[in-house]
């Protein structure tokens, strides 16, 4: 088997303090927790970085595995001396923890992967779900009722499935994959340990005028030719209800003009960006066809100039 430097999975150095070792855990485990990462060896790292953990913040596990001695190098096979005796002064109990590698039961003993019954107390997973807003309510914030089913840990075989509701609140300005950290909502602990949290991750649903971007909001508004020619004042809606917009002389379709502080609340808050789009009025009476005629006839307009036809 071959020997698993603790270390250098969680980045630390060999003489890292408690604290360091602490936080490269939770800094490694937030990125690596196969509910809410991307990498794609997410779960083999998240295992790797449990065990290293759970060796390196106990201070006799740690003496334990120091005992190897710092000279020793990932894949070289280790073979413990007859008796073991030098790593049971120690007084490691293999039973404190559960599913480490080959190597590190072959130091301490065969209970580790074993079905050995866990003693320790130990905190619980961190649990992520996507939580489906619309965006009026990220704009003005909330609070939703949201209804989880867990099984509770038991020594040995898992407790029933139980259900509880959690009200949520929702800050105003929460932004498509923001998440909302709660503490202590996530998987129980083992033996009276400490729950994990529960991370929600705003998804925000699709809006029938509005298209997000951060807490900028995107909105396409169709505007008559001659408002685009002459320049005109629109009505606009926003999310927090319609503005006047002044539409200058001369515009032209896919022309952006920018409401500031019109998009999802923050510091700063986001803006509306107005996408101009003209339309262009049907030709369904013969007095619409005339006006269109008389047009051709004295604006003399050749939209394809720049094309050189």
């Amino acid at each position: 088997m071959q020997y698993k430097d603790y270390y250098k999975t969680l980045g630390v150095a060999r003489g890292a303090s408690q604290d360091e070792i602490k936080r490269a855990y939770r800094r490694l485990a937030r990125r690596y927790h196969p509910d809410v990462s991307k990498e794609p060896n997410a779960e083999t790292r998240f295992k790797e970085i449990n065990e290293a953990n759970e060796v390196l913040h106990d201070p006799e596990k740690r003496a334990a595995y120091d005992a190897l001695g710092s000279n020793w190098k990932a894949g070289q096979d280790f073979r413990p001396p007859p008796g073991d005796t030098h790593y049971r002064e120690f007084h490691f109990n293999p039973e404190d923890t559960t599913e480490f590698s080959d190597f590190f039961a072959s130091i301490f003993g065969r209970a580790f992967g074993d079905g050995a019954r866990e003693t320790q107390h130990r905190r619980g997973q961190d649990q992520g779900i996507k939580l489906v807003i619309d965006l009026e309510e990220a704009y003005r914030g909330g609070t939703r009722q949201i209804r989880l089913d867990r099984s509770e840990p038991g020594l040995e075989h898992p407790q029933p499935r139980r259900s509880r509701t959690l009200n949520v609140r929702i800050p105003a300005g929460v932004t498509q994959g923001q998440q909302i950290r709660l503490a202590g909502q996530g998987s129980p602990g083992l033996n009276a340990g400490p729950a994990g949290d529960l991370y929600l991750e705003i998804e925000l649903s699709p809006h029938r005028h509005f298209t997000p971007d951060g807490k900028n909001i995107q909105l396409r508004l169709p505007i008559a030719p001659w408002e685009a020619a002459l320049g005109a004042t629109a009505r606009v809606p926003t999310l927090g209800g319609p503005v006047s917009l002044k539409i200058p002389p001369g515009s032209q379709s896919g022309q952006r003009l920018r409401l500031k502080g019109r998009g999802l609340p923050g510091t700063p808050p986001g803006d509306e960006i107005v996408i101009l789009e003209i339309v262009t009025p049907p030709a369904t009476s013969e007095a619409a066809k005339n006006a269109y005629r008389l047009m051709a006839e004295r604006l003399e307009f050749n939209p394809r100039a720049e094309l050189g036809v």
